[in-house]
């Protein structure tokens, strides 16, 4: 008998496998389900994925540069207190590859207007280049004051942090809008509507807000204000426009107010009747009474023009993530993530393709920035509730769950690429879960 060669001996054990291998099993409804057999084993084309688990590293004490066996103490000067809020910068994980920009910026970094009245601080790409599609101001006003009457080329969003504030605005139409805004709420004004903001007296401390720019290259420092536009303008001229004497102008500021005090508006304030009538989508929206989804690790609720109707270029959603859980791992198809942290410690791994992915670190007060389709999570690395809000340059919210896109993908297929068992792809999820608890042991 002639030898079999090595080639004609693996078709035949191929062969002779496939027709041992059992049919799929069907569920009660008849629908094919995945059984507990092990999975197949791909050809060994690469080296399997390592051990190493990459967890953050604790940041009890001083940090050093060192991962295991790679790295290296430091000698030279160092910035502990940087280093202990940014730990996967200076010892990165080592999935960590190429080139990723930096994605994460402190409001505590940006620059401060104070003015009699409040203070506003601003990132947009001067200080966060990769952030070219939106671009956020930190805003507060004391009891009474007023961010004066203004417009943008931008629209504006915004999120109430503390306090109540009260905005108007008026539309092309001559239609006008005044509301009340408190914690959680939102408002929202499209680029060019005129508008103005005031703290009301209901805390003695005034208000804060989150305001975002569908620009990465906004400027608060450029917007059009009402004193500004005034104070280079002809007295002449603003004599004929408004059909008054010049000396009933005088007191015309010579140089814009932008925030300035006043006395507080009243808690019944209505707007100025208007024959052209109110707007016909509401400036404000009371996201802060929506009944947020329980996921098994937090929470989560979405904003768009479907809820918001006059939010026409902002989507958003606020999500919670319990100690140990995680925003399981997803993309956005189309719209970059601009993300601003109100509480809790977050890490999050931007994949960037080809190779390139880093890993940041945030606190509250951050902004962070993940472009349209880079793959990532936000993991809770803290002792308390993560809470975060997620916004982008849309009118529709989207994301992508790494999960069900799997789990609606042929097993098969999703064995093959991975190398798993039927149990573990079982263990993919066909609904998003956004959300997910602590892996189960």
């Amino acid at each position: 008998m002639g030898r079999i060669s090595t080639a004609a001996l693996f078709c035949v054990l191929l062969f002779t496998s496939v027709l041992a291998a059992p049919a799929p099993a069907s569920s009660a409804s008849g629908a094919p389900t995945v059984s507990d057999a092990s999975a197949a084993q791909p050809s060994p084309t690469t080296p399997l994925i390592k051990d190493d688990p990459n967890d953050v590293i604790p940041t009890t004490g001083t940090v050093e540069p060192i991962r295991g066996s790679l790295g290296a103490n430091i000698l030279g000067p160092d910035n502990q207190p940087m280093d202990q809020q940014n730990p996967d910068l200076l010892a990165p994980p080592t999935t960590d590859q190429g080139t990723v920009g930096n994605a994460k910026w402190p409001f505590s970094l940006s620059h401060n207007r104070l003015q009699t009245g409040g203070w506003a601080r601003q990132q947009n790409e001067a200080v966060l280049p990769i952030a070219t599609e939106l671009a956020g101001v930190n805003m507060r006003l004391e009891a009474g004051a007023i961010r004066e009457l203004h417009w943008h080329k931008t629209a504006e969003w915004a999120y109430v942090l503390k306090g109540r504030t009260q905005v108007t605005a008026v539309n092309p139409d001559g239609q006008n809008f005044l509301a009340t805004v408190g914690p959680g709420d939102l408002w929202y004004f499209p680029a060019g509507i005129p508008h103005s903001l005031q703290a009301t007296n209901d805390s003695a401390e005034g208000s804060e807000f989150l305001l975002v720019f569908d620009n990465g290259d906004f400027s608060e420092d450029s917007t059009f204000l009402l004193t500004d536009w005034l104070s280079h303008t002809p007295l002449s001229v603003i004599s004929k426009n408004f059909q008054v004497n010049s000396d009933a102008l005088l007191n015309i500021p010579a140089q814009q107010l932008y925030i300035f005090p006043d006395a507080p508006p009243p808690s019944d304030a209505q707007a100025p009747a208007d024959p052209q009538g109110q707007v016909p989508s509401p400036f404000a929206f009371s996201f802060s009474s929506v009944n947020a989804t329980q996921y098994s690790g937090g929470t989560a609720k979405i904003v768009d023009s479907s809820t918001f109707a006059a939010s026409t270029t902002i989507a958003a959603a606020e999500i919670t993530v319990e100690p140990g859980a995680m925003r399981e791992m997803h993309w956005h198809p189309t719209q970059d993530e601009w993300t601003f942290f109100l509480s809790g410690e977050a890490r999050i791994t931007l994949f960037a393709a080809s190779g390139n992915s880093r890993t940041f670190n945030y606190q509250a007060g951050d902004v962070g920035y993940v472009p349209a389709s880079f793959g990532h999570y936000v993991e809770n690395i803290g002792n308390t509730t993560l809470h975060f809000l997620e916004i982008f340059n849309t009118d529709h919210f989207q994301d992508v769950s790494l999960s069900q896109w799997l789990a609606l993908t042929p097993p098969a297929l999703v064995k093959a690429h991975l190398g798993i068992s039927d149990d573990t792809f079982n263990h993919f999820n066909k609904t998003k879960q956004v959300v997910v608890g602590p892996a189960k042991s």
